[in-house]
């Protein structure tokens, strides 16, 4: 777990450097802190998702995912999880647009830091077998992604570390059986679908488009679920 600890420590710095930041620069400024933050992730995620050698499984996933997301309101329970936390640890606001950048901020930050192949990669190996240095890179990455984006969005993104910790951290304990199950096949395709995922966040943030990214989350589960299940169906698709 010691490398989990890292990442949430890396997260939080990056975040204090940012917030710095954020009182003091012009909405000019901030515009364009906003758009660097969209562009590095369309980048982020379009390096990610040409890792998949599935793309069918992709589309049918992301579909799938998006469906049930929704109707769960995935994005829904998460912001209201933001509100919550920004009603309990951050300082009392009569600005409403304060509040949605506070919960924003959260949701981007936690959905950028945890759908990866790298997170579920690292925290594998921490796990199963205590190497801990793509965890380590992963949080030197965070950390600068955490100066931008909280730079942008505020303190809501520093509370991100709570998802990190939950799900990164619940990952490297359980290790030792989801590891072998998932293989390297899975991971591809986890990456797939999640650089898709950190487009959606970049293209939020460039005010391009209003996408609901959590809901998509499920699409996770489904691309796995494909992945395992290709012995049973190889041969009737065209993969």
């Amino acid at each position: 777990m010691i490398a989990v600890l890292v990442n949430g420590f890396t997260v939080i710095a990056g975040s204090l450097i940012g917030l710095l930041l954020y009182k003091k620069i012009r909405d000019d400024i901030k515009r364009v802190v906003y758009i660097s933050s969209g562009m590095v992730s369309v980048v982020i995620g379009m390096q990610m998702a040409f890792e998949t050698k599935r793309i069918l499984y992709v589309v049918i996933s992301l579909f799938l995912g998006g469906v049930v997301g929704t109707l769960l309101d995935i994005e829904g329970w998460i912001l209201s999880f933001g509100h919550f936390l920004e009603k309990h640890f951050s300082k009392k606001s009569s600005d409403i647009e304060e509040e949605k950048t506070f919960a924003k901020g959260f949701l981007n930050a936690s959905v950028l830091f945890c759908v990866g192949a790298m997170t579920i990669l690292g925290a594998f190996k921490a796990g199963a077998e205590h190497n801990y240095d793509l965890l380590l890179m992963k949080s030197v990455m965070d950390g600068f992604m955490a100066i931008m984006f909280s730079a942008a969005m505020g303190i809501g993104v520093m509370f991100s570390v709570i998802t990190i910790l939950v799900y990164e951290g619940g990952l490297t304990l359980a290790a030792a059986w989801i590891g072998p199950a998932i293989g390297t096949a899975g991971l591809a395709e986890i990456s797939g679908l999640g650089g898709i995922l950190v487009i959606m966040i970049g293209l939020n943030l460039l005010k391009l488009k209003d996408i609901k990214t959590a809901n998509f989350l499920p699409g996770l589960i489904f691309v796995v679920l494909f992945t395992l299940a290709e012995p049973l169906f190889r041969g009737y698709l065209p993969l």
